[in-house]
């Protein structure tokens, strides 16, 4: 089979944790441990969050002295994908050391014009407690939302629209490569006349996923994160794991924004446009969703696939 893995950003570095290069590696490692398996027996691509490490970056960024002006995040996205897929392709070379595998660098063309510019809701960086948020807010101009229980920094997270090393990816793939690619949701760019420029925004990594699915042509899509399943009633005493539903079906439930919501549409896009299938769920069970015995398996429903979208 063709498989797409996303990673979550927790993945990496779990909420609370430092975010030391040595911890960062530990987790790397673990992931790569629960993939390498479908490594062996299918076709893989990787792809991953960046949430907290761009986040620290742009904190790092913005406190530096020798700076004019902090770093754009799309400058920061591409030092994240380097350093996290430096990470990813070292791990896979040690677990799989008969197959090659490659780390790309990657662009995501989206439109200026996307809402979103203009309503910024994709957290990024530390959490940090009310007062902290206000402070954070006035001093650096940012925006802040609350998450749960405590306050995170939100940027623009714009619809991708196409892969711009998307045959470069197609080329490693087909030469047997593991890949990893589009980190954190590839660099966002646009297009005018004279080609690409940045513009600072971060794109969901979930989503731009499911587009690398459906150009791949992938079997499947695995999404993969912290949670054992898509709850019904998260958060409350009523919470129930989904293991099976269609993407009609997942249209309905009632999911968190900022975590859960974006890996449900994601799956629902790539399913519906393929007819193939995802997964959300844990990732120490990759193997386990892949067979569909854990998580929530996502499979069509009686949506219509619109005319841009390839048949399987």
């Amino acid at each position: 089979m063709r498989v797409v893995a996303a990673l979550g950003g927790n993945a990496l570095l779990i909420r609370g944790e430092k975010p030391d290069a040595d911890i960062q590696q530990h987790h790397v490692q673990r992931a790569v441990r629960a993939l390498a398996p479908l490594g062996v027996a299918h076709d893989l691509v990787i792809t991953h969050g960046n949430g907290p490490q761009v986040g620290m970056l742009a904190l790092e960024s913005a406190r530096d002295p020798a700076l004019t002006q902090p770093f754009p995040f799309d400058v920061l996205g591409a030092q994240t994908q380097g350093m996290i897929g430096y990470w990813l392709a070292q791990a896979f070379s040690r677990e799989l050391p008969d197959r090659k595998v490659a780390c790309l660098i990657c662009q995501t063309v989206v439109d200026p014009d996307d809402p979103a510019f203009t309503d910024p809701a994709k957290f990024v960086g530390p959490v940090y407690s009310e007062s902290e948020a206000r402070r954070a807010a006035a001093d650096g101009g940012w925006t802040m939302r609350r998450d749960g229980s405590s306050w995170r920094r939100v940027v623009p997270s714009p619809e991708p629209r196409e892969l711009v090393e998307l045959p470069l990816i197609q080329l490693l793939h087909d030469a047997g490569a593991v890949v990893v690619c589009a980190g954190g949701g590839g660099i966002p760019v646009t297009r005018d006349a004279d080609g690409l420029r940045g513009i600072e925004a971060v794109v969901d990594k979930d989503l731009t996923a499911a587009l690398l699915a459906v150009a791949l042509r992938a079997d499947a899509l695995l999404l993969l994160t912290d949670v054992e399943a898509v709850m019904t009633g998260f958060g409350t005493p009523e919470a129930r794991p989904v293991s099976r539903v269609t993407t009609t079906e997942l249209r309905t439930l009632q999911l968190p924004a900022g975590s859960m919501a974006p890996k449900a549409e994601a799956a629902r896009r790539f399913v519906a446009a393929t007819g193939g299938f995802a997964a959300i769920g844990c990732l120490d069970r990759a193997s386990d969703l892949l067979s569909g015995t854990a998580g929530t398996t996502v499979v069509p429903g009686n949506e219509r696939r619109s005319a841009d979208q390839p048949a399987r």
